[in-house]
């Protein structure tokens, strides 16, 4: 085997340790985010509603808006709110 060969081998054996040493990262703290919410859990809150809570910080003002508009319109076409009365005008 050529020496390119070899550190072509030694490269992609540097890559694939590196990404399983990240993965098992990952998984530890994937383990410590369920502790976590487990915590919150025992002490009386809501879980789900912290997941939501969590995934609205991560948007911005804008994309949050135009999301609760969207959300909004469905709930009005379904008959799961009431629209609001200035809409209903135009």
């Amino acid at each position: 085997m050529s020496d390119a060969h070899g550190v072509a081998r030694d490269q992609l054996r540097a890559f694939v340790e590196r990404i399983e040493r990240l993965e098992e990262e990952k998984k530890t703290i994937a383990d410590d985010i369920k502790d976590v919410y487990g915590e919150a859990k025992s002490m009386g809150f809501d879980t789900k509603i912290l997941k939501k809570v969590i995934a609205l910080r991560k948007k911005d003002d804008q994309e949050r808006m135009e999301e609760d508009l969207i959300l909004d319109t469905y709930l009005q076409a379904l008959g799961m709110i009431e629209s609001a009365p200035d809409q209903d005008a135009a």
